[in-house]
């Protein structure tokens, strides 16, 4: 069969999509079957299903089968109420009761002329040493400081990110990361010309063994991690494993990239603090202060200095310096430390009310975490329990947003805690526990 005709068989099946033949969450037949029913061969059926998954229009779950992706064609709004605005269970952005109040203050300042002047002055990708000096404060934690000779800015945590895979992973390379991870990240790496390896996990993170096999596979540039409150998992990797990733670290010549925008939740001490060169950490202010405060950091081994700051000036992504100005005054008279006290405090509030919500669920959580992983019961599939969420106006994410290959996604879904006020948190975990007690059908029909 010709390429064109190949593509023509997708085609119809996503033409019977968008006249709603096919719906979210209908499983496809297997490939030999779809096969002998279209007539074609077993490997033309092959790349309609492959063709289809790199089109976003159907998500492979492992141990299931290939199932219809997107959203509802009703809509979520047909069965709400007018006016009545969705829970947001997708974004983790926390911000909590009288925050912007507390911001305030600190922030008067910059009316000031003067300091205005100041702060809309253009900044550099190093900062300057008092800033780079408050940096590294600020990304201490247990016990570690990283060197201020080392630290980098840029205009948010995503940028980071971008940044440090720019200075390490060349393109058309290869880059290791968890096999379940940060979304953006994949779309970082399609616009960077990286390649991304999946690599393994278990109960304690990301496997030694899978990284080391992976690498001696074909040469991995870097990795990319989040040891500590793993998005999407919530996991946070152990001591022991932590020395395991560190020798291993050391013993290929491996740089990791450490993703630590949950980190201001915990103490644990980081990987940067145990492989200070091999480890390039990434955070930003984000999640600890607010996401319209676009200010992110990388702490860099010293040698990597000049190569960090060209993947910066060539991206553009060096952060403002109204963002410096405003970061500065936050942490210096206290108000960012105080937010993150109380966001602790309010993480741990918010996965009471879920474990209360979701008592004798498959729920993978830490008490300190803003988001949790939940593993849906038989009778549900992803993609239909976020489009029947959706219709009851909660909004969640699918297991396959944070699948690096397109055809692997557990049957599972995030559940972020942060957004809603704390009533109507319980509110919408209480549906989505009346939801997981029943089936698709059955759930609608009581509703």
């Amino acid at each position: 069969m010709s390429t064109s005709e190949y593509l023509k068989l997708a085609d119809e099946v996503a033409s019977e999509i968008v006249d709603g033949r096919l719906k979210p969450g209908d499983r496809l037949p297997p490939q030999r079957t779809f096969a002998y029913q279209r007539g074609i061969a077993a490997s033309t059926a092959s790349r309609v299903y492959a063709e289809l998954l790199r089109r976003g229009l159907v998500v492979g779950e492992v141990g299931r089968g290939t199932f219809i992706s997107g959203q509802s064609r009703r809509g979520d709004a047909a069965t709400r109420d007018p006016g009545d605005p969705r829970v947001d269970l997708e974004f983790n952005f926390p911000i909590l009761p009288g925050q912007a109040e507390l911001m305030a203050k600190s922030l008067a300042g910059l009316s000031n002329p003067d300091a205005l002047q100041t702060a809309l002055k253009p900044a550099t990708s190093r900062g300057n040493s008092a800033a780079r000096e408050l940096g590294a404060r600020v990304l201490a934690r247990g016990g570690w400081m990283p060197d201020p000779e080392g630290m980098a800015f840029t205009g948010g945590g995503r940028q980071s990110i971008a940044a440090a895979i720019a200075t390490l992973v060349p393109a058309g390379a290869r880059c290791g990361v968890e096999a379940l991870t940060y979304p953006l990240v994949k779309g970082i790496a399609m616009r960077l010309g990286v390649t991304l390896v999946p690599i393994a996990m278990d109960d304690h993170g990301i496997r030694p063994d899978a990284i080391e096999k992976a690498h001696h596979e074909a040469r991995l540039s870097a990795v990319y991690i989040q040891p500590t409150l793993h998005n999407p998992l919530g996991v946070t990797v152990p001591p022991a494993r932590r020395e395991e990733l560190v020798r291993l670290a050391e013993r290929l010549a491996l740089t990791m990239i450490e993703d630590a925008v949950y980190g201001f939740l915990v103490d644990e001490i980081p990987l940067a603090g145990l492989a200070p060169n091999h480890c390039v950490f990434v955070d930003s202010l984000s999640k600890r202060v607010a996401p319209g405060l676009t200010l992110g950091f990388i702490s860099a081994p010293v040698s990597l200095r000049e190569r960090l700051m060209a993947s910066i000036r060539s991206g553009g992504w060096t952060a403002s310096g109204f963002a410096f100005a405003a970061a500065q005054r936050l942490i210096t008279d206290g108000v960012a430390n105080e937010l993150v006290n109380r966001k602790r405090e309010d993480a741990r509030q918010r996965q009471s009310v879920a474990a209360d919500c979701l008592a004798g669920q498959s729920v993978q959580s830490d008490s300190r975490s803003y988001h949790l992983w939940l593993t849906l019961p038989e009778r549900w599939r992803s993609q239909a329990f976020v489009t029947t969420a959706a219709r009851h106006g909660i909004a969640i994410t699918p297991s396959s947003a944070f699948a690096v290959s397109s055809g692997y996604a557990p049957n599972a879904v995030r559940l972020a805690l942060a957004a809603p006020p704390m009533e109507r948190l319980r509110e919408a975990l209480q549906t989505l526990a009346r939801m997981l007690n029943a089936s698709e059908q059955d759930f609608d029909f009581a509703e």
